[in-house]
């Protein structure tokens, strides 16, 4: 990369990382610390306060002189808020980072050498670490099975150093990096989705294009995990989760993939909140998938504003057919094509 001076990378930076913060407490300072001990310096910060109820979020970004702190009167979700900051962004590169991550040193750096490897390539994603569980991955990029349900691969999984350099099927959007003007051109994220599900969305999108995401084993992350929405199996999380999956099937899936699709994740919804431990979540399921079908038309709507240049073979051929792989949250990295 060629040198700049100051105010030249001052106005147009490399790269612009963006935290939305939502009552992240004191997981958002350990995040900007870790930003600002980047081994890589030519990037903005952006923090977004999503009207957070805690008004310390906001606090703890003044702190730090060189974040640039954007306040909220209305909370848009992970969605509006992630396209507000694209919009607001003056990098090329534009980067999502959750307040609840905190990244090595050469995170930045690691993502910055695999573009310029891979000039090609527009999106990349993380390996993400499980801060609160030692020696677990948090993930290894997005994973979409069959039967419509995405997860992150590799999700608390012992790490036995499965991360190498290879596609996936999207970037998960806690630690993520996209060409910032393919991010705009393709509308960035969905804001009917709110929050959860926005970032697969994003990636399926990108598969449809024939746009690859590249999972990069050097750019590691360390992750807490749904500290803002009050953790994985909470009531907000349940029944966005549970509807915006529906709404990602609807909305993406290839016309010849649909029959198949949606018969198998209704047997998979069903078969894993049966489970002892979701029973206490059926009638809010019930509330999401009414919800999710309520939306369908809408959903269905927008097929036609997708870009569509990937055939349903190679869409197909991005997800895992094997359901192994979705029970055992296994991580899903292929050889990167050829581009």
């Amino acid at each position: 990369m060629a040198q700049r001076n100051d105010d030249d990378k001052a106005e147009h930076p490399a790269l612009s990382v963006c935290v939305i913060a939502y009552n992240s407490g004191p997981t958002l300072r350990a995040c900007l610390e870790r930003l600002g001990a980047q081994t890589f310096r030519d990037f903005e910060t952006l923090v977004i306060d999503n009207a957070s109820p805690d008004p310390g979020d906001a606090e703890i970004a003044a702190a730090f002189p060189w974040v640039r702190l954007i306040r909220n009167p209305d909370n848009l979700g992970f969605a509006g808020a992630g396209n507000q900051a694209a919009r607001e962004a003056r990098g090329r590169w534009y980067v999502l980072l959750n307040p609840d991550a905190y990244a090595r040193p050469d995170w930045l750096a690691e993502l910055v050498a695999a573009a310029g490897r891979h000039p090609r390539v527009r999106a990349f994603t993380s390996v993400q670490l499980a801060e609160d569980a030692p020696g677990r991955l948090d993930g290894l990029g997005d994973v979409m099975s069959i039967f419509g349900i995405p997860y992150r691969g590799g999700y608390l999984n012992p790490d036995h150093g499965q991360a190498h350099e290879g596609e996936v099927f999207s970037p998960c959007g806690a630690a993520m990096m996209i060409d910032r003007a393919l991010f705009l051109e393709m509308g960035g994220f969905d804001e009917d989705f709110f929050c959860y599900g926005e970032d697969v969305d994003l990636g399926y999108r990108l598969q449809l294009r024939g746009e690859p995401t590249l999972l990069v084993p050097g750019a590691v992350i360390g992750h807490v995990g749904s500290a803002s929405s009050g953790g994985r199996k909470s009531e907000f999380a349940v029944f966005h989760g549970t509807r915006n999956r529906f709404w990602v099937l609807f909305k993406n899936t290839p016309a010849l993939l649909l029959p198949l699709v949606v018969p198998l994740h209704l047997a998979a919804l069903v078969a894993i909140y049966l489970r002892r431990e979701n029973r206490p979540h059926i009638r809010l399921i019930l509330k999401a998938v009414r919800a999710a079908f309520a939306g369908a038309p809408k959903m269905l709507a927008k097929r036609r504003e997708a870009v569509r240049r990937a055939s349903t073979s190679q869409v197909a051929a991005a997800m895992t057919w094997n359901p192994r792989d979705l029970s055992g949250r296994r991580p899903v990295i292929r050889p990167l094509r050829s581009l």
